[in-house]
C-alpha cells in the first residue's frame, strides 16, 4: 500500500507538468488579445505604451521562450502574476480556495446524506409511492441546470419568504472571523462567536443546497440500483435464510457492496465541484476560485486560467488516489496497486 501511494505521489508532478503544458499552449492559441486586460482602451493606439506593456509581461517573446519561462517559474512554485489583479496568482487562489472548499464540503455532506438516505429507502420500498417520488426527486436534481435551480431557489427561499439570506458569505458590513482555516463557519466557532457562526451558516445553506441537490440525484440513483442488485445476490439470500431482518440485510450486506461505485462517484464529484461550482458561485456571489476562473477567462488572464487549471488537476489526481485507497478499506479483497 505505501509503495503504491509513493508511486502515485511521484507521478503527480509529471502529470501536472503535462496538464500545465497543454493549458499553456491552448491559452496561447486563442484569438483574443490579453492586452485588453493590461492596457486601458484609450491607450491601445499608443505603440510605445503597448510595446512597454508587452515587454513588461513577456508578451513580446516568441512562444517557445514564453513556455520555457512559464515552466521554469512553475517548477519553483510560481504560478505567475494575474493580468487583472496584478497580484501573484498563488495568492489570489489561496485567498479564494477556502471559500470554494467550504461550499464544496457542505454540498457533499448534504448531497451524500440525501442521496444515500433516499437510495436506501427507495431500494427498501421498491415499487412503492415513496420509491417513485424519490426517483423523481433524483431525476429533477440531476437534470435541472444549476443556474436554473439556483435562481428559482434563491427567489423562493430568499426573496419571497426570506427564509435564508441571499448572496455572499456574510451580511454586508459584517467582519469575517479571525482567519484560521478560511472556513467562516469553522473560524467563527473557533473564535467562540455563535452569532457570527449562525450568519455564516445561513449564507452557506442555500448555495450548498443547490449543489447538494445535484449531487444527491446521482447518488440516489446509484445507491438504489446497487442495492437492488445486491439484495438479489446469494449473500443476501443466505442472510435472510439465517433469520436476519431485511433492514440488517440491506445495511450490513448490500450497502457494504454498494460502497465501491459510491466511492467512485464521491471522489470524482468532489474534485469536479472544486473548479466546477462556477455557476453556483456566480449566482450567489460566492468569492471562490470558480468566479475567479470566469473572470480570468473573460479577460484572457492566462496566468489565472493556468493557476485554476493546475488546482483543479491536483484535486482530480488526489481524489483519484484517495478513492483507490478507500476501495481497499471498503473491500479488503481489493488489492490496491496490484
Amino acid at each position: 500500500m505505501l509503495a503504491y501511494i509513493a508511486r502515485r505521489l511521484i507521478a503527480i508532478p509529471f502529470l501536472l507538468l503535462g496538464v500545465a503544458s497543454v493549458s499553456f499552449l491552448l491559452s496561447q492559441m486563442t484569438k483574443g488579445d490579453p492586452l485588453a486586460a493590461l492596457v486601458p482602451e484609450r491607450m491601445m493606439d499608443n505603440p510605445e505604451i503597448v510595446a512597454a506593456v508587452k515587454a513588461q509581461w513577456g508578451l513580446d517573446q516568441p512562444l517557445p521562450v514564453r513556455y520555457g519561462i512559464y515552466i521554469s517559474n512553475l517548477l519553483q512554485g510560481d504560478l505567475g502574476t494575474s493580468f487583472a489583479t496584478r497580484r501573484p496568482v498563488a495568492v489570489d487562489i489561496a485567498e479564494r480556495l477556502p471559500a470554494t472548499l467550504e461550499l464544496v464540503f457542505a454540498a457533499m455532506i448534504i448531497g451524500t446524506i440525501m442521496g444515500v438516505g433516499l437510495g436506501l429507502l427507495s431500494a427498501r420500498f421498491r415499487g412503492s409511492v415513496f420509491d417513485g417520488l424519490a426517483r423523481i426527486f433524483a431525476l429533477i436534481g440531476s437534470s435541472l441546470p444549476i443556474f436554473w435551480s439556483g435562481l428559482i431557489l434563491l427567489y423562493l427561499l430568499s426573496v419571497r419568504v426570506a427564509l435564508v439570506p441571499g448572496t455572499g458569505r456574510l451580511p454586508p458590513r459584517v467582519e469575517p472571523p479571525p482567519d484560521v482555516t478560511g472556513f467562516y463557519t469553522v473560524d467563527a466557532l473557533l473564535a467562540g462567536d455563535l452569532d457570527l457562526f449562525a450568519q455564516a451558516l445561513a449564507h452557506l445553506a442555500l448555495p450548498a443546497l443547490v449543489l447538494g441537490w445535484a449531487v444527491s440525484g446521482v447518488i440516489t440513483r446509484l445507491v438504489r440500483s446497487s442495492l437492488i442488485e445486491g439484495l438479489s445476490q446469494d449473500y443476501a439470500r443466505t442472510a435472510r435464510a439465517k433469520g436476519a431482518p431485511e433492514r440488517v440485510v440491506l445495511i450490513n450486506h448490500a450497502l457494504r457492496n454498494a460502497l465501491i461505485p459510491l466511492l467512485t462517484i464521491l471522489g470524482f464529484t468532489f474534485a469536479y465541484l472544486i473548479t466546477g461550482a462556477v455557476l453556483t458561485e456566480a449566482i450567489f456571489a460566492w468569492p471562490g476560485i470558480g468566479s475567479y476562473a470566469v473572470r480570468g477567462a473573460a479577460s484572457l488572464d492566462y496566468p489565472a486560467i493556468g493557476g485554476v487549471t493546475i488546482v483543479g488537476s491536483i484535486a482530480f489526481l488526489l481524489a483519484n488516489l484517495l478513492t483507490d485507497i478507500a476501495y481497499a478499506w471498503a473491500n479488503p479483497r481489493i488489492k490496491v496497486g496490484g
